[in-house]
């Protein structure tokens, strides 16, 4: 299921007047607004997108159309970002995901299993055709009315050739799945058409069921041997993908989606399937979407972002999941969709694609290589060790990664039996596959962004990770899993690093700093001080000593930050009309400085210090460290 989160996309109305609107969610259920912030519905009598509004009330609340078309104007005092009740969304959802069980399966299988739950050993249901030699059937299909420039031979290029970089396109679909299967996977596509469907191309997208039964119909008709499209002898073709005229239209059938169509064929039956678009000419082709619409059909992997309906949460809140960091997430989307994102190496080892496991639990130097895709180095759980485990893999921007805003080290959280619509981080309730987000800001669970520079661990002499940085590598029920790493080297073909405690025990270092420099409100960043210290090893304790002048210590807010920009607040807006801040503070727990214990020494530390009232000025007139290096 292909996910949109909030872009603007332009909409084709029937009317033939296009409207740009910003769009929320995927084939399964999607809201629109236009880019003021009004919500829209399509509304078929209007020919077009008009203004919604609510009716009903509670968690029953839905949208019904006041007639207005877009391009009118809002009715007055309408409100904007209006939103449907979450049991009617999750029951729209729920009939949905319904349809895609088998009569005979659903005693058995929950709707709800169907969505980023993967309740196969991490998996979807049904069966996987990750291995091998595998054809898959590919039935290009135009509308009255819709014209393309895309031929047979452009999609066939696409989904085939093995120096496909037409467009920009990093490669083909064939040798994506190639290169992230370490050859496991050889998926080629026979391209057949383009056949011209009966009705124009929007009453695909206003009807739901129409286009798919009519483009297989018709590939049948034209003498389609549908047994050379089944690999494991099921008498099941392994993989069909319907690729239409025009560009992706976010809306009904034509929303790329994967699916499931059960129809005879000739002694053959047709289960899996996806849709997605050709475009307009063949500039509008890229891999992306075809990439993960067919990493669903293939290898029956979840999607790892949330779909933000209340499925299972009871919240009605939307988190990124996995970001941009996979192909299954929001990692189709990158390099508009010509470089998509790899398959993280957690869906990757879920398949057998993973050749190699390296045990990281001893404490040792350790190599992560960009593009090992056959390699996951592991840490499990001592109980759990199928279920719950983190991964470490080299995500330098290069290659297949060379759209991503991170550059680094990537350390996951996986667990089997988690969703991705889990935000909330607690033993019952967690991610099926976390981004341990070096910045320790949850942006991801937050929905923030889709990942941005802080995600990945970068070049650090001292601790990166550990039972007390933030984020901390702790097992989902809170209990210590024992992971240390440490000594990451910088992004590039090889990141290397050390997991088990380590240091340089017993040394101590000390700076020291008398600026008498002044605290204006006027400076938006605030003072910012630094004290360079030198040495091996990392901080084991730590002590800080500050002296301000100031006639009013609850404007301030102080900040230290280490050489690799952890950082602890030392004093956030407290002591009301006190004058001048004093204090000495150390890292003996419970303690404000326990975020920098295991950084490294050496390097700049900064005292970073704002005010939040522009009427008094202040001056910082000393503050010093003292370290103890340490394991």
């Amino acid at each position: 299921m292909s996910a949109i989160f909030g872009e603007n996309l332009t909409l084709t109305q029937e009317d033939g007047g296009d409207v740009e609107l910003v769009v929320f969610g995927d084939d399964k259920y999607a809201r629109y607004e236009t880019l003021d912030g009004y919500t829209v519905v399509y509304d078929r009598k209007q020919g077009g997108y008009c203004y919604a509004e609510q009716y009903g009330s509670g968690t029953g609340r839905r949208f019904s159309s006041t007639g207005v078309r877009v391009p009118e104007g809002p009715p007055e005092n309408l409100p904007r970002h209006l939103r449907e009740g979450q049991e009617f969304r999750r029951n729209q959802v729920m009939d949905r995901f319904a349809t895609m069980i088998p009569p005979d399966e659903r005693a058995a299988i929950r709707p709800d299993a169907m969505l980023t739950f993967g309740p196969n050993q991490g998996l979807l249901p049904g069966d996987r055709v990750s291995e091998g030699d595998v054809r898959g059937l590919t039935i290009l299909v135009t509308f009255p009315g819709t014209n393309t420039t895309v031929t047979r031979e452009d999609v066939d290029d696409m989904l085939n050739s093995p120096n496909f970089s037409g467009n920009g396109n990093r490669c083909s679909v064939k040798e994506f799945f190639r290169t992230m299967s370490t050859d496991r996977l050889r998926f080629t596509n026979t391209v057949v058409g383009p056949f011209r469907m009966s009705r124009p191309r929007l009453a695909y997208a206003n009807v739901e069921g129409l286009l798919v039964p009519e483009a297989i119909q018709a590939a049948f008709d034209a003498g389609v041997d549908f047994s050379q499209f089944d690999s494991q002898g099921r008498g099941i073709v392994d993989s069909v993908c319907i690729m239409y005229a025009g560009r992706t239209e976010y809306k009904g059938d034509l929303w790329p989606h994967n699916w499931v169509h059960r129809q005879a064929y000739d002694g053959m039956r047709t289960e899996l399937y996806t849709v997605t678009s050709m475009g307009r000419s063949p500039d509008d082709l890229s891999i992306g979407t075809y990439c993960h619409e067919s990493g669903h059909l293939l290898c029956r992997w979840p999607d790892l972002y949330d779909y933000g309906t209340a499925e299972r949460e009871g919240d009605d809140f939307t988190s990124a999941g996995m970001g941009t960091y996979c192909v299954m997430g929001a990692g189709n989307h990158l390099g508009d969709g010509r470089t998509p994102s790899p398959v993280c190496v957690y869906l990757r080892r879920l398949v057998g694609w993973c050749g190699q496991d390296v045990d990281i639990a001893g404490a040792d130097n350790y190599v992560a290589k960009h593009g090992d895709y056959d390699t996951a180095l592991i840490y499990q759980h001592p109980e759990r060790a199928d279920t719950e485990y983190f991964l470490v893999e080299n995500r330098s921007r290069d290659d297949f990664d060379v759209n991503l805003t991170a550059s680094g080290l990537a350390v996951y959280h996986c667990d089997i039996d988690g969703s991705n619509e889990f935000q909330q981080g607690t033993s019952a309730h967690h991610y099926q596959c976390a981004l341990m987000q070096a910045d320790g800001h949850l942006d991801l669970e937050t929905n923030a962004n889709q990942g941005d520079g802080g995600d990945l661990y970068g070049p650090t002499e001292g601790t990166a990770l550990s039972h007390s940085s933030r984020p901390a590598s702790l097992w989902w029920d809170g209990s210590e899993s024992g992971l240390t790493i440490s000594q990451v080297s910088g992004p590039g073909p090889v990141i290397t690093f050390r997991t088990g405690t380590q240091g340089v025990a017993g040394i101590s270092v000390a700076g020291k700093s008398s600026p008498a420099a002044v605290i204006s409100a006027e400076s938006a960043g605030g003072l910012t001080d630094a004290i360079t210290l030198q040495g091996l090893g990392t901080v084991r304790e730590l002590e800080v000593s500050i002296d301000i002048a100031h006639p009013r210590i609850g404007d301030l807010r102080v900040v230290l930050l280490s050489p690799t920009g952890r950082r602890a607040v030392l004093h956030n807006r407290t002591g009301g009309s006190t004058n001048d801040l004093r204090v000495s503070l150390d890292s003996r727990p419970p303690s404000l400085l326990a975020p920098l214990v295991g950084e490294g020494v050496a390097g700049e530390w900064k005292l970073r210090i704002t005010d939040a009232a522009e009427s008094s000025t202040g001056k910082l007139l000393h503050w010093e460290l003292h370290v103890r290096t340490g394991t």
